[in-house]
């Protein structure tokens, strides 16, 4: 992309406390320095139904050290403190947020400075209150649209008129390549349109891995989001250390987001 063109606005995935809490500070960093407009904050689970081996393994290595969802929502607070200008969601799953409590898990997400929450297995029509959890202390619940979904579907979700929807761009879990070509894209306009909801903003992603993808996904999302291809970097680079991690990762948040 060449550098009269705004940037591409990238959410990035992070798993909390991935492989070491200093290392995924460093991640960030090379993140936010990468020009990524959003974090995406995984608090590891240990049954997730959407990710694949890479950040299934990466949740796996953070739980085998007994990490702490109090962990996770300081990570979140953190990111929130060293980078006010760029916002950050809570992703996981239904499980945890509910053990906890949805309007406790909300009212914590509040209070590390979180903007919204996207809890995949908790569908639209079946969220255990957390829609109106999230409303009541002004953030936002993002359910995640699939290319499974009828129709009918579509337009039921496409009616409430939420702010955000999560188009994962393909079925299956995460971490394989996608591509994007009409059927992704009449997936989205469906996304966005049915329903009569044009004015959603619609975050796509599964499988982005490099610029091309992101600037062919670019003029039909609001933001690209992109997690396995970053949780991949830092495993690679870890035991070169913070710095190794920061620079590789900085790297490639510059070619998604159109940088370089």
């Amino acid at each position: 992309m060449k550098a009269d063109k705004a940037p591409i606005a990238v959410m990035a995935h992070l798993v909390a406390g991935y492989p070491t809490t200093p290392i995924a500070r460093a991640a960030a960093m090379g993140l936010a320095e990468g020009g990524v407009s959003y974090f995406e904050v995984q608090f590891p689970f240990s049954d997730p139904s959407a990710d694949g081996k890479a950040i299934q393994s990466a949740c796996a290595e953070v739980l085998s050290r007994g990490y702490r969802v109090s962990e996770g929502f300081a990570f979140a607070s953190e990111l929130h403190a060293s980078y006010p200008l760029i916002p950050v969601y809570i992703m996981t799953y239904g499980n945890l947020a509910y053990k906890i409590g949805i309007e406790e898990f909300v009212s914590r997400a509040k209070d590390a400075g979180v903007s919204g929450l996207i809890i995949p297995d908790l569908p639209f029509d079946s969220d255990e209150g957390l829609d109106e959890a999230c409303r009541k202390q002004g953030l936002v619940s993002i359910p995640v649209a699939a290319p499974s979904m009828t129709g009918a579907r579509l337009a039921k979700l496409s009616a409430l008129k939420r702010p955000y929807v999560y188009a994962a761009l393909r079925a299956g879990i995460t971490g394989q390549s996608t591509t994007i070509d009409e059927k992704t894209v009449s997936f989205i306009n469906e996304v966005c349109s049915a329903g009569g909801n044009e004015g959603t903003r619609v975050l796509g992603g599964f499988g982005i891995r490099t610029g091309e993808q992101s600037r062919a996904l670019a003029p039909h999302v609001y933001a690209v989001v992109a997690g396995s291809v970053f949780v991949e970097l830092i495993e690679k680079n870890s035991g070169a250390g913070e710095s190794a991690v920061r620079s590789a990762v900085a790297e490639k948040a510059k070619e998604l987001s159109g940088l370089k």
